[in-house]
């Protein structure tokens, strides 16, 4: 009888526990339907500034490795550590979320950047970052917000970009090497590059030197494996 009563203890007590850490799908469901506006199934935050409309990891938030593919960069003496528009640094054991240094230099723009006129220079925006072209260095810098960053101009030109579609599946940082790569070679074959003002080409020609580039970008875009439209 004795050892009845324990094996009941213990099943009251495992059922107990079950029922205060387990979630129904119900429960699960309730939970995901009202989690907080402009919050994902992650956790991750909607960045909605200019209609970006991509969601990223708040800053301040943990994690214990890296994602592959990141790019590291140094500022002084300081490493950080890039990847698809989220910024990393060593925090205790792992890597913390923060924002960048206004000055560090990338070589790649962060895959779903959006392109905002200010004050009639481009800027680059994803993630609560603003980065501009600098030919000097040969990359965009990160800067600080525009003093007018509240009220975008819009752009010189109302022409539409290229949209791109990854027919074999690749992922963000493949897409944005990608994109790199082909842009730097579409801007060496044209003399055109649609980061500069104008293109970086005398006005009466800004038209068809940018007909041209696309042409140039959609080859190599399609060569690697994507629709280009």
């Amino acid at each position: 009888m004795k050892q009845i009563a324990k094996l009941s203890v213990l099943v009251s007590t495992a059922a107990l526990l079950y029922a205060t850490e387990a979630v129904s799908p119900t429960q699960a469901a309730y939970a995901f339907e009202h989690r907080p506006a402009g919050v994902d199934g992650r956790g991750h935050i909607l960045d909605s500034r200019y209609n970006h409309g991509h969601y990223y990891p708040a800053v301040g938030v943990s994690v214990k490795v890296l994602p592959e593919g990141y790019r590291p960069y140094f500022f002084g003496s300081h490493p950080y550590y890039f990847y698809g528009g989220v910024w990393y640094a060593p925090a205790g054991a792992g890597f913390a979320v923060v924002r960048p240094p206004f000055g560090v230099v990338v070589s790649v723009l962060p895959p779903f950047y959006s392109t905002v006129w200010i004050g009639g220079v481009p800027y680059y925006y994803a993630n609560d970052v603003y980065y501009t072209w600098d030919s000097a260095q040969n990359g965009y810098v990160v800067v600080e917000p525009p003093a007018n960053a509240a009220n975008p101009s819009p752009p010189p030109s109302t022409r539409e970009e290229l949209i791109i579609y990854p027919k074999n599946g690749q992922g963000a940082a493949q897409q944005a090497a990608d994109r790199y790569d082909c842009h730097s070679w579409a801007k060496t074959q044209t003399g055109f590059d649609p980061t500069q003002v104008a293109g970086g080409v005398a006005p009466a020609s800004a038209a068809s030197s940018r007909s041209e580039y696309d042409r140039a970008m959609s080859a190599c875009l399609t060569a690697r494996g994507y629709e280009v439209r």
